[in-house]
């Protein structure tokens, strides 16, 4: 018999160069391509149940990892762009077959308790929880949906929803430049870009952890 721990060691060796040459690739990619793919990742990550199998943030801090000028303000551009398109696709779905989606397989997917807190939510909180839904995971994408349901001002919905996206933007594109600042410090470093997104998740767990703390605060919500 082979040694099972050797086998595991080089898998998980082979995961990690994998993602190194994908990221790589992605890191060598013109910006207006990099940035286009990445406001479908966001248009997919704002998509009800889609979204929870999408990595939003890593994908920005991916994106923020190829450190050429201008990938800051148009990562935070395509970020928008994505996040406003699958949120009105969402709204205008809300508000045109809500009740119709809550009955069938979707809402059944989705759960009625999930729906129910996400009109909890909105009802108690209003536009000011459309702005921080972003920062809220699983309700990020179902929010939208409900304010449809709950026949929101799509003028009010939008620019709660830019905001959201525009501070949910900056700040990991904020936490990917610090992130590959320090990883410039490290000497010999293997891969820029793949420790950039590794620093980068780690700085975001605490930060993200306290504004959503905040935020709840704020908002007087209690969604998780």
């Amino acid at each position: 018999m082979g040694d099972p721990t050797g086998c595991v060691r080089g898998r998980l060796l082979s995961m990690v160069r994998g993602m190194t040459d994908l990221l790589a690739r992605i890191g060598d990619l013109p910006t207006s391509l990099l940035m286009g793919m990445l406001g479908l990742v966001m248009l997919a990550d704002a998509v009800p149940l889609l979204g929870v199998l999408v990595p939003g943030d890593a994908a920005v801090l991916a994106a923020v990892a190829g450190g050429r000028p201008a990938t800051g303000p148009a990562t935070v551009a395509a970020v928008m762009a994505g996040c406003l398109t699958g949120w009105s696709l969402s709204f205008l779905a809300g508000r045109h077959w809500g009740e119709r989606l809550r009955r069938s397989r979707v809402g059944g997917w989705i759960g009625e308790s999930r729906w129910a807190a996400a009109e909890a939510i909105l009802q108690r909180g209003g536009g000011r929880m459309v702005l921080v839904a972003p920062f809220l995971p699983v309700f990020n994408a179902l929010l939208p949906l409900a304010a449809g349901g709950l026949r929101m001002p799509y003028r009010r919905f939008v620019s709660c929803a830019a905001l959201g996206a525009a501070l949910w933007a900056g700040l990991y594109v904020l936490l990917g430049t610090t992130a590959r600042a320090l990883t410039g410090l490290l000497p010999g470093a293997p891969n820029p870009a793949w420790l950039t997104m590794a620093v980068g998740l780690l700085l975001a767990g605490p930060v993200l952890l306290g504004a959503r703390r905040r935020l709840r605060a704020v908002t007087g919500a209690g969604a998780p």
